[in-house]
């Protein structure tokens, strides 16, 4: 059975290493955020490192995750003290329980700051595809099909919540995802 890759990416409006208390703010609820998401079912992994600081994700080993990579649009910096950005990279049995970790609890509630932290972008920030079970997708395979949906939008290759895909390419849709002229009445 295939497993659904997710990556997500957004660039902030300051440096990770900015002491201001609305970027301690969202490293606090970050943390909390991958606790709760790491106990959701329908999970299965995300890229991480067991040596990284904060804003070290250029340097660091990710391991089978590949190298740190990001969208050719993220034009801040990319050391310790200059990284303004937020990316993640996760596994996933399916849609639904994406869907429910992302848009219930904790995470909810960071969605709903989300503009306090990050800049307004025109790019998409999130992207997912779907990945044979034995398979760890890499930063490059999400920067890569982040950049496609921004090109060319949603398809079986790179797709979005509200525009999605079953593993054999067909178009699909859960309850509540989707746009709102689908929802049967």
């Amino acid at each position: 059975m295939p497993h659904l890759a997710l990556y997500t990416f957004g660039t902030l409006k300051s440096p990770l290493a900015d002491p201001a208390p609305l970027t301690r703010e969202f490293y606090d609820i970050g943390e909390a955020v991958y606790r709760t998401i790491g106990q959701h079912p329908g999970y299965l992994a995300h890229a991480e490192t067991a040596d990284a600081g904060p804003g070290s994700h250029f340097e660091a080993d990710w391991g089978a995750w590949g190298e740190f990579a990001v969208p050719a649009w993220y034009g801040k910096g990319r050391t310790a003290e200059t990284t303004a950005l937020a990316a993640s990279l996760s596994l996933w049995t399916g849609l639904r329980p994406a869907f429910d970790a992302v848009y219930t609890g904790v995470h909810r509630e960071a969605l709903n700051r989300r503009h306090d932290w990050f800049e307004r972008s025109e790019h998409p920030n999130h992207v997912f595809w779907w990945v044979p079970d034995d398979v760890i997708p890499t930063w490059q395979d999400g920067v890569s099909r982040l950049e496609h949906i921004h090109d060319h939008g949603s398809a079986p290759h790179a797709f979005t919540f509200r525009h999605s895909f079953a593993p054999d390419g067909t178009p699909t849709r859960i309850k509540d995802i989707g746009p709102k002229s689908d929802l049967v009445r």
